[in-house]
């Protein structure tokens, strides 16, 4: 694609960096075919390609951003299926996160916007908040039909029917391993996971600890800063990030670390790309140090390798690949693999590259897309006929098991069960399945 930034603006590193991009892009359209919001609603800008034109035409005229513009670019999931697919290798990511810093710093959105936005980016990334939240969502639950906003009612909607119970492990502290030890690694808790299911932590951790793991939670984790980062509120997300780098790399210069373990796939993508964010900082470095040593729970356990995986039933397990797992981070076979080790039938839906529509707050913000992808989503889920539905990110089980009676569970909840863990608690609150076809 040609582009014309003159001199002046390419002495910004960000428009440097999305001229690059935008160079790359070839016009070939293969990333429509993907796209998960140009499937439901048929218009080329809400495409990637689509809104590449509009990012371009935005930055390249140093413009105001108009309300198309926002629109369209306010209904990309960031799911990245479009990088999967790119045969030129299109780093769609960095150039649409530019694009919503842009608008943010640009564009003043409608009063009611602003608001959602305000409050998300002030209660999600705080577990504390977030679960005083969820505890009046779910008072205020029955009255959701009275909401004239969609999104409103899509708020009180997330509210799950019962609050997990607080972790005694949701502090900083350090876990000794409980067999020889091979490695110390760091545990990235999160923020929202900590309000909405606080056994993926635990599950992570007696997984971890039972196969050699000295397992650290340091003090001053917290969010990693994807939830506003995604936002465009750069300098929210770079606090929560900078906040993160310095917790860890004082671990690392200390007892050091050979892995900082991140159980949300969503959050494992931000990390991985710490580098990229804090380029030109007084922070890159350190960044970067983090940045390499990112690793999804899955990758930590397919290098160290399951061990006794003789303790769950063989379920017939629907695996869903999280967007951010399978498009961000690249990572596929790994936990179809450690499943099937640990004695589970593995099945993979149809049209499996397609988001369920959770997307960090996109399921809030655009409840109507987000709607029609859950469904199409649960139903090729249903359609293999599992007994439970595994997923490695908070916010997609959040959003399946919202639309199916089959139980969802975090894919470590069942590794850790297989290897000596207890069965995971959704399981035993959901419907019996029938064990087959």
């Amino acid at each position: 694609m040609q582009t014309n930034f003159t001199p002046e603006q390419l002495t910004d590193p960000a428009t440097a960096h999305s001229n690059e991009i935008l160079r790359s892009c070839v016009h070939c359209g293969f990333c429509t075919a993907t796209c998960p919001t140009y499937m439901v609603l048929g218009d080329e800008l809400d495409s990637p390609r689509g809104r590449i034109y509009l990012i371009k035409d935005m930055l390249e005229n140093s413009k105001v951003p108009d309300a198309k513009t926002v629109q369209h670019i306010d209904r990309c999931l960031s799911c990245l299926s479009c990088m999967t697919t790119c045969p030129s290798g299109v780093h769609y990511m960095h150039l649409v996160d530019h694009a919503r810093e842009y608008i943010e710093r640009h564009h003043k959105r409608r009063w009611d916007d602003r608001a959602l936005r305000w409050l998300l980016a002030r209660i999600l990334p705080y577990p504390g908040r977030f679960r005083l939240a969820l505890i009046g969502a779910k008072l205020a639950r029955p009255f959701r039909k009275l909401m004239p906003d969609a999104r409103l009612r899509a708020m009180l909607e997330m509210a799950p029917p019962q609050l997990p119970r607080r972790s005694p492990n949701d502090r900083p502290q350090t876990f000794a391993a409980q067999s020889p030890r091979r490695r110390r690694v760091a545990l990235l808790t999160g923020c929202a996971q900590r309000a909405l299911n606080t056994d993926i932590n635990d599950a992570t951790i007696r997984l971890l600890r039972r196969h050699g793991c000295e397992v650290v939670i340091p003090k001053g984790i917290g969010c990693c800063g994807a939830l506003t980062h995604h936002m465009g509120k750069a300098a929210e997300s770079h606090a929560a990030a900078a906040a993160n780098i310095r917790a860890l790399v004082a671990e690392l210069d200390g007892e050091g670390l050979d892995a900082v373990v991140i159980n949300t796939s969503g959050c494992g993508t931000t990390v991985k790309d710490y580098g990229h964010m804090f380029a030109g900082d007084p922070l890159a470095q350190d960044a970067a140090r983090v940045a390499a040593l990112a690793r999804d729970i899955t990758e930590v356990m397919s290098d160290i390798g399951l061990e006794a995986a003789t303790h769950a039933e063989p379920l017939r397990v629907a695996y869903h690949a999280a967007c951010s797992l399978q498009h961000g981070q690249q990572i596929r076979s790994a936990p179809k693999d450690l499943l099937k080790a640990a004695g589970f039938e593995v099945l993979e839906p149809r049209d499996a590259h397609i988001c369920c529509g959770s997307a960090g707050t996109y399921n809030l913000m655009q409840p109507a897309i987000s709607a029609e992808l859950k469904t199409r989503k649960v139903a090729t889920l249903e359609a293999t006929r599992p007994q439970v539905i595994s997923a490695g990110n908070i916010g997609c089980m959040m959003q399946i098991g919202s639309g199916t009676g089959i139980p969802v569970a975090h894919t470590v909840e069942l590794l850790d069960w297989a290897t000596g863990g207890p069965r995971p608690r959704s399981l035993d609150l959901a419907e019996p399945q029938p064990a087959s076809a």
